[in-house]
């Protein structure tokens, strides 16, 4: 797990493997951790890894960002 703590955003970074992600330990930790955070102004923001090869996650998500555009529909604009 690792934690990093930005003053200047007021965020609080929580990492998480996969492992650590199932802990009820860290669970437990993390429960307690928000109100203490909050209290102190800082927003929690947990990251866990995923269960996907990140290779191709990331593809398809690339790949779907790519083709969102296209089928929008344009925006009418009064002027």
């Amino acid at each position: 797990m690792d934690v990093v703590t930005n003053e200047e955003t007021k965020l609080v970074e929580v990492w998480l493997s996969r492992a650590e992600s199932s802990s009820g330990l860290i669970r437990d930790w993390l429960k307690a951790c928000f109100p203490s955070c909050k209290r102190q102004g800082y927003r929690v923001v947990v990251f866990e890894s995923g269960q996907r090869d990140l290779f191709a996650a990331t593809r398809d998500l690339l790949l779907e960002n790519r083709m969102w555009p296209a089928s929008r529909k344009p925006h009418n604009s009064a002027r």
